[in-house]
Formats: structure tokens, sequence, C-alpha cells
């Protein structure tokens, strides 16, 4: 009789400690999808204001036309790399990043421009959301991580895999040159 209720009870215990070890990877899951989701809100609200930086700055930047078409063109890859996974759509982002930081460098050039309110309140605006971003990127990327690690521990990669769990990649941003600022303390 007290056989019986051993084994019993030690299947018990199992399944609670195998059901534990779903749920635990099941929230670790949801906590990488909600933070890519608000790294997609983040994009999404760069997407929209770049039209309207470029239509503000269009009219100023007659012989600047290149930058712009590059610009939307980089906005319009960066759209529709989303599908292609996070390693796509980070690359993409890059060079958007990397557009815009070429139309901010030629906004300069133009002073009337630059002390256009409307370019100033876009240029802010897309300013807090590229820090957005980072924050959201850094977010997503040390959620990642915790999900990763938590799939090859042990016992955990013994129930990963079969219960279709796999590994998450990271939203990777190029890295940027850090410009090396000159001093001259002399003459």
């Amino acid at each position: 009789m007290l056989v019986p209720i051993v084994i019993l009870v030690v299947l018990v215990l199992i399944v609670v400690f195998l059901v534990g070890i779903y749920n635990g990877l099941v929230t670790k899951r949801n906590q990488v999808d909600e933070a890519n989701a608000q790294i997609q809100v983040q994009l999404k609200r760069r997407y929209d204001l770049i039209p309207n930086l470029v239509n503000a700055v269009k009219g100023y930047m007659d012989f600047e036309k290149s930058v712009l078409v590059t610009v939307t063109e980089a906005r319009a890859n960066a759209i529709s790399a989303g599908a292609q996974g996070p390693a796509a759509q980070a690359a993409a982002e890059n060079v958007l990043t990397g557009a815009l930081k070429s139309l901010f460098a030629v906004v300069e050039n133009y002073p009337t421009l630059k002390a256009n309110e409307n370019v100033l309140s876009l240029q802010e605006q897309l300013t807090t959301t590229e820090n957005q971003i980072s924050f959201s990127r850094q977010h997503l990327n040390a959620t990642v991580l915790t999900f990763n690690n938590s799939l090859q521990v042990f016992p955990n990669v013994l129930i990963a895999g079969p219960m279709g769990f796999s590994k998450r990649e990271f939203f990777e941003a190029e890295p940027e040159a850090a410009a090396v600022p000159v001093v001259n303390l002399g003459s």
C-alpha cells in the first residue's frame, strides 16, 4: 500500500516540476515577444516621422535631392526588412540611421532650415525616438539573453527542444565609430 502512494507522489512531483519549467519558458518567450513589440512601436514612430521631416526640408534643399532620396529609400527598405527577421531588420535600421545622420548633417548647412521650428521639432522628435529605440534594443537583447540562457541550462534543455522552444536572435545595431575629440591645449 505504501509503495503505490510513494510512486504516485514522485510522479506528481515530477509533473509539477515539468509544468513549472514549461511555464517559466513560456513566460520568458512572451517577455521576448513583448520587448520586440516595443521596438516595433518605436520603429513605426520613426517611420511615420521621416516623411514629415523630408517634406519639411524638401523646399530648402534643392541641391541635396540625393540625400532625400537616400533617406526615403532607406525608410522603405527598413519597413520591408521587418518581415525578414531581427538580423535583416537591424541591418536595414542601421542604414536608415546613417541616412538620417547624413540628412541632419546637410540640414546644418542651411541656416534658415536649421532655424525652422517645424524642422527643429521633427529633429527633436526623431532624436527622442532614436533614444527610445536604443533603450528598447537593450531591453530586447537582455530579455533574449535571459530566454536563451533558460533554454540551455539543465534540466530545461531536456524540455525546451521537444516542447518547440528555440533560441531567439539578438537585435544588433552596428557599432558606431566613436569620434575622438581633438584637444589642443598648446599654442
